[in-house]
């Protein structure tokens, strides 16, 4: 009823790995995964010290830098002139920076990245005390 398969497989390759293809191990793409959503983070950090400049904030972007640097290799991450910056409400930047911390909490911690886990959480709950005054406001 069937006829038999005469042809190699393009699917997968009988002589194992091919060199010529880089593969990545499981923490280094978590480390590519997670250094993109400090640099996303970091990015809606510097728009909200455009909107609205703290010492926290200050403070938030220059660790997050550090760590994206880390995850980089050295690399400093690329950040947009103050100029550059977008309008949006302050409120919409902090619900947008509170779910990238949470996206990158959860990469640190199954990368068991403690340092970039504690930024995280600490962005996390500095993005959450900034939404409440503001939700209890608009009620």
């Amino acid at each position: 009823m069937y006829e038999p398969i005469r042809a190699k497989s393009v699917h997968s390759t009988v002589d194992g790995p091919n060199p010529d293809f880089p593969h990545r191990s499981r923490e280094e793409e978590l480390d590519i995964q997670l250094a993109g959503h400090l640099a996303a983070l970091l990015a809606v950090t510097d728009e909200l010290r455009a909107t609205q400049a703290t010492a926290d904030l200050d403070t938030a972007a220059e660790r997050l830098a550090e760590q994206v640097g880390r995850l980089r290799g050295g690399r400093a991450p690329a950040r947009a002139p103050m100029s550059d910056r977008h309008e949006r409400s302050a409120t919409a930047l902090h619900r947008r920076a509170h779910a990238l911390a949470g996206r990158a909490l959860v990469v640190a911690a199954s990368r068991a990245d403690t340092a970039a886990a504690i930024l995280a959480a600490e962005r996390m709950d500095a993005h959450t005390a900034a939404l409440e005054p503001r939700e209890l406001a608009s009620r």
